[in-house]
């Protein structure tokens, strides 16, 4: 086979292992994996996926539809670097290099302290490794996943809805609607993209809001994104979250890092941060908001109700900077969208995969 022929089975195997790795759960605490396994002529031999935490790594789960000897010599395609270490189930790069695997591919690296360096394990074990084929495809597609694996801590999405001046609300205290039908279903894409959805006590007493993700006519999605309510105040019986199709976890939100990395292990590795100015701000000025949302409508209102409380910052030299990454137009109203300028996200070395 030559290099030019090569190189374009290895990256059609990788869209391939990406559609196989979107079968796999969309929340957990590990990421969607997909592996197809060719024989030296390119034809593809077995096909596996990763179904959940527990369950067998995509490399193990294809090797394992082979008779014994029969991946001898093959290549592994896999979205994720093979991992190295022994956690609910065995490493994987040992399994390839047990099969017989003689080249593994893969996309993106695996950024855990534990997990990576399945690559130079299997350099070692005289396997050819190739890294990179469709990195930016697949690491988008796992992108919050990987935010998570190297913060420990969920990605946060702050959203508001405002007018132009600025304002989520008239002076007595009203707001539906300030946005349009659009933006409104924007909104609910985004909230069923999200692992979680996250609230204040606040906005529960006041709004009673739901936290579903629903299309036009009412109907849920079949994703819905878990209700996180931060505050100590108690939700009241008869509360909407109670008919959520997840039970609400609760935060203290004394400790916002804190609560991040307790969300995180329980699997939330997308935070969408909808619930009133106080929260968003916290958010905001902690410098947790990885994203931040903002619904424009075409409108002034005026008065005390803005969208965003103080932010601790005391002159103009202090400000929070964003980078504009996106502007869309829905219906009457404007969506920006906007990233922290200076956002020193460092990677932070985790477990990876269980």
């Amino acid at each position: 086979m030559s290099t030019a022929t090569r190189a374009a089975t290895d990256v059609a195997a990788m869209r391939r292992a990406l559609e196989l790795a979107e079968r796999g759960p969309a929340r957990g605490v590990n990421p969607r994996v997909g592996c197809v396994i060719l024989s030296p002529d390119g034809d593809v031999l077995a096909e596996g996926w990763h179904r959940g935490a527990g369950t067998p790594h995509a490399e193990v789960d294809a090797l394992s539809t082979l008779p014994p000897g029969a991946a001898r010599g093959a290549t592994a395609i896999v979205t994720l670097e093979p991992c190295n270490h022994t956690g609910r189930t065995g490493p994987c790069a040992h399994a390839l290099v047990d099969a017989g695997i003689a080249r593994v591919v893969y996309a993106v690296d695996d950024p855990g302290d534990h997990s990576a360096g399945g690559a130079r394990t299997l350099r070692r074990a005289g396997v050819e490794v190739v890294a990179g084929v469709l990195a930016d495809e697949v690491g988008a597609f796992l992108e919050d996943w990987l935010f998570a694996a190297r913060h420990r801590r969920p990605r946060v999405t702050v959203k508001w809805a405002s007018s132009l001046d600025g304002r989520a609300a008239a002076a007595d205290g009203t707001s539906r609607w300030i946005t349009g039908p659009e933006a409104r279903a924007d909104v609910h894409l985004r909230r069923a993209a999200s692992d979680a959805i996250a609230v204040g006590t606040g906005t529960v007493l006041t709004d009673d809001p739901a936290l579903t993700a629903r299309d036009a006519d009412g109907e849920l999605f079949e994703n819905q994104p878990v209700p996180v309510v931060f505050g100590r105040r108690e939700v009241p019986s008869g509360a909407a979250l109670e008919r959520h199709p997840h039970e609400a976890i609760r935060m203290a939100g004394t400790d916002l890092a804190a609560d991040l990395a307790e969300l995180q292990r329980r699997g939330i590795r997308s935070l969408f941060i909808e619930g009133g100015p106080k929260l968003a701000s916290s958010f905001l000025a902690a410098g947790l908001a990885d994203e931040v949302l903002v619904y424009l409508a075409p409108a002034l209102i005026g008065g005390p109700r803005t969208a965003v409380d103080d932010l601790g910052v005391a002159t103009i030299a202090d400000a929070l900077r964003y980078d504009f990454t996106d502007l869309v137009r829905l219906g009457d109203d404007l969506l920006v969208v906007a990233r922290p300028r200076a956002a020193a996200h460092h990677d932070i070395p985790t477990h990876g995969r269980a």
